[in-house]
């Protein structure tokens, strides 16, 4: 461009040589030095529109767009929209003023090449994802250039966004995956879909290709390889967090994060994916980490559902960190942004609870239900949640059963049951059967036009609210239940069988009625091995003796009991002094007190005569002491391996020999000893 502006000027010499400085320059890639050389132009001819388009693209490739788009401003007679539409719009991007920018090219007179490839870039940052696919389509069925497999990335691109972000199924492309950007995207595309194996191969694969794309090139270190890989890591971390590996996830983070990547948009989304794994706990960690949320320029780099998801972490975080004000701050901000979104109120309900102030919780809840229709379910399944946690279960259940759309759901019926089961409400609980059993027949009515066929889940509510009934003794109701079961599938044996045990208790003669339906022990084939039965592990079969058996069964049994092992008895041991000539002590299993033999003890007579007196004198009953006279004096009780004290005491036998034989028994006495540290009395 600048080539055909220095062809164009013509004029004197010292012009004439400018802008042959400005085509070399322009030629070479040295913007900076043409710009003063066409700043020397618009000094002679300040209104030069050559000049002045040459020194906007000057400043554009310099990176001053903010300068280039104020000379735009500043010269819009000279420089009309059809010939400067494109780096106005190209500066407004880059300025990020991206609606401004979409203005721009839609009031453009001509639709160039350059103006659609641009216009499908500023509605990917708008996110309108569908108006963009077909931008690019367009672009791409009607373009031959070298730009083709760029321009193929895009397009990958905007369909990841509208699978991940819109939930909508993508399309195949036919796109080869010969780059990693290409993989990458298509990775993307599946974590949307929720296909997170097939992603993770994905990104195995863009890994592979991207070492191998960048180390053909000798000039890239494993520094610069790593960096490029960073954003690859990152969704393979996140899709390891979506697995529940989070020990892994939290891994590969922290060393992106070392490697100190220059986008500031991944880093964001790390450092938030990381306080979502700390939630509660490593709360200085998640404090540090938050701080690479708010870098500059990160609003720019996300979607807006990904800003979101920060902001709405971070009032989690105030909270967790006791910030009652910061986290209030935080989710009226965000719900004054999104007043339909459940989030905030819910945010703002949990810093209420975690004050302490229940009721208000739950009458935020309720103006929040009240204000937004559409949203109140979820809204009061948290409200009934606070309300169980006060005990109110009955107002629980009230608020529960408001919630119209959810009534005849199973999983409704089911805790609405329990719950008034444990509030021993029986006739509520039936009244939730009997309420969803309706929806279902008026449901199917409508679907089947006055036909009376009944779906699984309809049966199955009248199998459960039937066998609750029987479980609380209500027979009669019950009954109808079952016949209706029965009508349903006449050869449902165990409904029929259910039937006549409701019945017997009613109406016996009914029951064998009813019996007559149930089918013949000879056409119920069971098959069942009763040997195996019995021998199989864990079987416990108890064999019940019966007298005398005779015959082959005496002979069966005899047999079994030669096969049984026997298991040999151990021989108990003997004292070492046992002596068998010597007939055992009969009392020698009573206590010492309490044999017959036993005189007592001579309390404290030999106790008092010890240590008294002067040190070395002796005493009158010092003799007593010496162990060699007494040894010869029988014993106030035998020993039992003693042969001379069996001698020595005419009638007294030792003890351990045998079993007492009628031996008086003494009731004995029960000595309480007091603990340590215990106290005194009852």
């Amino acid at each position: 461009k600048m080539a055909a502006a220095a062809v164009a000027a013509g004029g004197a010499g010292s012009a004439a040589a400018l802008w042959s400085e400005v085509n070399r320059c322009g030629q070479n890639g040295d913007f900076a030095r043409a710009l003063k050389s066409v700043n020397k132009i618009l000094q002679i001819s300040k209104d030069d529109v050559t000049a002045l388009q040459c020194k906007v693209v000057c400043l554009i490739q310099n990176g001053n767009f903010k300068e280039a788009l104020g000379i735009i401003n500043t010269h819009t007679k000279v420089l009309t929209s059809d010939i400067i539409a494109f780096e106005k719009a190209y500066c407004e991007y880059r300025l990020n003023r991206i609606e401004n920018a979409l203005k721009t090219i839609q009031s453009a007179s001509q639709q160039t090449d350059k103006l659609k490839e641009l216009y499908g870039q500023v509605l990917y940052r708008l996110e309108r994802y569908d108006d963009c696919l077909a931008a690019y389509r367009d672009l791409i069925r009607n373009s031959q250039d070298e730009y083709e497999e760029e321009r193929k990335t895009n397009l990958s691109a905007v369909v990841a966004a509208q699978s991940t972000w819109e939930k909508v199924m993508p399309e195949d492309l036919g796109l080869r995956e010969a780059t990693y950007e290409l993989c990458y995207n298509s990775a993307c595309a599946l974590i949307g879909q929720g296909k997170l194996n097939e992603a993770m191969k994905k990104l195995q694969k863009a890994e592979e290709l991207c070492r191998q794309s960048l180390s053909e090139d000798s000039d890239v270190t494993e520094e610069d390889i790593e960096a490029e890989l960073a954003i690859i890591h990152g969704q393979m971390a996140y899709i390891m967090q979506l697995q529940g590996r989070t020990e892994d996830a939290l891994q590969l983070y922290n060393q992106i994060i070392k490697l100190k990547p220059t986008d500031v948009g991944l880093l964001a989304v790390i450092a938030n994916n990381i306080i979502t794994i700390n939630k509660d706990q490593n709360v200085f960690d998640s404090k540090k980490k938050v701080k690479l949320t708010n870098a500059e320029g990160v609003e720019h780099k996300l979607s807006k559902k990904q800003l979101q998801a920060i902001e709405f972490n971070k009032a989690l975080l105030a909270m967790y960190t006791n910030q009652a004000d910061q986290c209030r701050k935080l989710s009226a901000s965000l719900q004054s942004q999104s007043p339909e979104h459940l989030l905030p109120v819910l945010i703002q309900a949990a810093q209420l609870c975690r004050e302490k102030q229940h009721a208000k919780a739950v009458g935020l809840l309720q103006d929040f239900a009240d204000q937004h229709p559409a949203n109140a379910a979820e809204i009061k399944l948290t409200m009934a949640q606070l309300k169980i946690a006060q005990g109110s279960v009955t107002k629980a259940c009230m608020i529960l059963r408001s919630i119209e759309e959810l009534q005849h759901k199973p999983g409704m019926v089911s805790a609405l049951v329990t719950m008034y089961s444990h509030e021993e409400d029986i006739d509520s609980a039936i009244e939730v059967f009997t309420q969803a059993i309706q929806w279902y027949q008026q449901f199917q009515a409508s679907q089947t036009r006055g036909a009376n066929p009944k779906s699984p889940v309809h049966l199955s509510l009248i199998r459960e609210a039937a066998n609750f009934k029987l479980k609380h003794g209500r027979k009669k109701e019950a009954i109808s239940d079952l016949e209706e079961l029965w009508k349903q599938n006449p050869k449902d044996v165990h409904t029929l069988a259910q039937l006549i045990s409701a019945y017997s208790l009613v109406d016996p003669e009914k029951a064998k009625v009813l019996s007559k339906h149930l089918p013949s022990s000879d056409t119920m084939s069971l098959k069942v091995d009763v040997d195996a039965l019995e021998n199989s592990h864990g079987a416990t079969y108890v064999r019940k003796k019966a007298g005398k058996l005779t015959g082959d069964n005496q002979q069966k049994e005899q047999g079994q009991g030669d096969v049984k092992k026997k298991k040999k008895k151990k021989k108990g041991k003997l004292p070492k002094n046992y002596d068998p000539k010597v007939t055992p002590d009969p009392e020698r299993w009573l206590p010492m007190r309490e044999r017959s033999y036993y005189r007592g003890r001579k309390k404290g007579k030999k106790k008092d005569q010890v240590g008294k007196g002067t040190q070395g004198s002796t005493t009158a009953g010092s003799s007593e002491l010496d162990a060699s006279r007494t040894a010869s004096s029988p014993p106030t009780s035998p020993r039992p391996g003693s042969a001379a004290a069996v001698s020595a005491t005419s009638n007294v036998i030792p003890p351990r020999h045998q079993k007492p034989a009628g031996a008086p028994a003494t009731k004995k006495k029960q000595q309480q000893k007091k603990k340590k540290g215990a106290k005194g009395g009852w």
